[in-house]
């Protein structure tokens, strides 16, 4: 496998729904070896997870990595609270603006880079329902266009 390349585990399609994503980061992410055998398997949900700065340190809730099975007594529990590897500037700088009303960071992708496994961050402003509208009509939008665009070379 080569040292750039990239297998996506798992993609939190959701953040990108309900929150402007402003800004991303690549993350490490502190594992034990049941748990890296496992997401090597694709077995890894971020839906739910939010990520919190306490005391310069980062940490991901709610990220579930299902338990792996042919391990025993070795495997953690799947909802356990993982640390993020950033710099120190980076930490500094998301702490920064997280003091800002509204803003909070989220969990973005989880993959595979070479061995090693990230997550990629991102700083994200919550968005309104009628932001949240206003993107499904454009979606929609678009898709017809396609649509039409698809009929028009067919026929």
């Amino acid at each position: 496998m080569a040292k750039d390349s990239v297998k996506l585990i798992a993609n939190n399609k959701k953040a990108y729904h309900d929150f402007f994503i402003l800004d991303t980061y690549e993350a490490g992410i502190a594992l034990h070896g049941t748990e890296v055998k496992s997401l090597r398997m694709g077995k890894c949900s971020i839906k739910e997870a939010f990520i919190r700065i306490e005391n310069g340190e980062v940490f991901v809730y709610g990220m579930h990595i299902s338990p792996y099975e042919k391990g025993n007594i070795f495997n953690k529990d799947p909802l356990r609270v993982k640390k993020l590897l950033l710099h120190k500037a980076e930490i500094n700088k998301l702490l920064g603006k997280i003091k800002e009303k509204g803003m909070s960071v989220v969990p973005l992708k989880v993959y595979l880079k070479g061995s090693l496994v990230k997550v990629e961050i991102g700083l994200a402003k919550g968005k309104k329902l009628y932001d949240k509208r206003d993107d499904i009509a454009k979606k929609d939008q678009k898709r017809e266009a396609e649509r039409d665009f698809k009929v028009r070379n067919i026929g």
